[in-house]
């Protein structure tokens, strides 16, 4: 399908209601001046009205039918279809002015597309009117509003080589993915049991661990969606609460193995689990503030509790055999093992990486999610 077929129609012209008028009365052969004594009307608004410089008001409307033996709800769909019409001509011109496209151009439309996402265009200002309907606004400053709001003003936490406009559209396609799902109302002692339960999943393959991460969050009143990377959006996870009793777990494979993926789920749900419901937080691998920090320190130590990894680390050097009769006795993926004794500098990060699980999306068309190793 080109972009031609793509694009919105928008006719380039639709006559007034004042000619349909103008036509009705040659054929009635009622003047101007006669209609407006019958109607009880100033002549100078019949004639704005056969002109197309006055509306049918539903008054109006009803009056001609009496006169004209046309019905008023005939008027009345003219008179509607040529306002709406105006109304796109107007819209369509605005979605072609600098600012507009000027601001289509700060989203990396091309990978939404290709996400299927929003349909691709071959020129910029064929955006603008998929963005607007992707974040449901209906202009630059009002998508400005809404995600300038200090409960998602979340531009403060990120880098400054971050682009504020994929992230934005990345969490978008988070809350839209998350509309369908159903969850039960938020528990936090639910939820406590479902992460502890969740250190199982660490082993399985994608095609295990992602449906039934999603299954069990839900019984908590938590919904957690698998988004891919946006570039420039260099987000790891998210979250935020959609009403006061429903939790988004956000998560990307930006890093792209298993052990940092896991790592981005616990830090992001104990976010829920223990800090404020406003706002939104991001994860772009680098935390700074004391509820970031907090958030590390939980998912380190539900992944491998601090006990046990100490006992562990005191018997350096770490072969792979140890890593892996370690991890399998505390029920969790090598790889997780792996990227705990990096993250700690107790392993060079080149060592052990085949222990790793490697994730990415199966394809662009379906986003499924496959794990490979190695």
């Amino acid at each position: 399908m080109t972009d031609e077929q793509r694009t919105e129609y928008v006719p380039r012209s639709v006559s007034p209601p004042g000619e349909t008028l103008a036509e009705t009365l040659e054929e009635l052969q009622i003047t101007q001046a006669e209609l407006a004594r019958r109607m009880g009307r100033p002549i100078k608004t019949i004639n704005e009205i056969v002109r197309g410089k006055a509306a049918i008001l539903p008054e109006t409307a009803f009056q001609l039918e009496m006169v004209t033996d046309v019905p008023a709800n005939f008027w009345m769909a003219r008179e509607t279809a040529y306002r709406v019409h105006l109304a796109q001509k107007a819209r369509h011109a605005a979605e072609q002015t600098g600012e507009a496209v000027e601001w289509a151009r700060r989203f990396p439309c091309r990978a939404m597309a290709e996400w299927g996402w929003i349909q691709r265009h071959s020129r910029a200002h064929g955006y603008v009117h998929e963005l607007y309907s992707f974040f449901r606004v209906a202009s630059p400053e009002a998508w400005t509003a809404i995600w300038n709001r200090p409960e998602v003003a979340f531009r403060r936490s990120l880098k400054q080589d971050g682009n504020p406009f994929a992230i934005a559209a990345w969490l978008r396609q988070g809350e839209i993915q998350a509309q369908p799902r159903t969850a039960v109302g938020y528990d936090p002692e639910s939820l406590r049991q479902v992460l502890a339960q969740a250190r199982a999943l660490t082993a399985e393959e994608a095609n295990v661990f992602v449906p039934a991460l999603q299954r069990s969050c839900a019984t908590a009143g938590v919904i957690v969606e698998f988004v891919p990377e946006l570039p420039g959006a260099r987000v790891s996870g998210a979250t935020r609460w959609l009403n006061p009793n429903r939790a988004l777990i956000q998560l990307s494979f930006r890093f792209k193995t298993n052990d940092q993926l896991w790592f981005s789920f616990f830090h992001e749900a104990a976010h829920v689990l223990r800090h404020p419901r406003k706002g939104i937080f991001i994860d772009e691998g680098s935390s700074t503030t004391a509820l970031e920090v907090e958030a590390d320190r939980f998912a380190s130590g539900i992944l491998i509790p601090d006990e046990a990894f100490r006992e562990f680390a005191s018997h350096h050097p770490f072969s792979r055999q140890k890593v892996v009769a370690f991890a399998s006795a505390e029920g969790i993926a090598p790889g997780v093992v792996v990227g705990r004794l990096q993250h700690e500098g107790l392993l060079p990060y080149g060592h052990l990486n085949d222990l790793k699980a490697h994730l990415r999306w199966e394809s662009v068309a379906s986003a499924r999610v496959v794990t490979a190793n190695g």
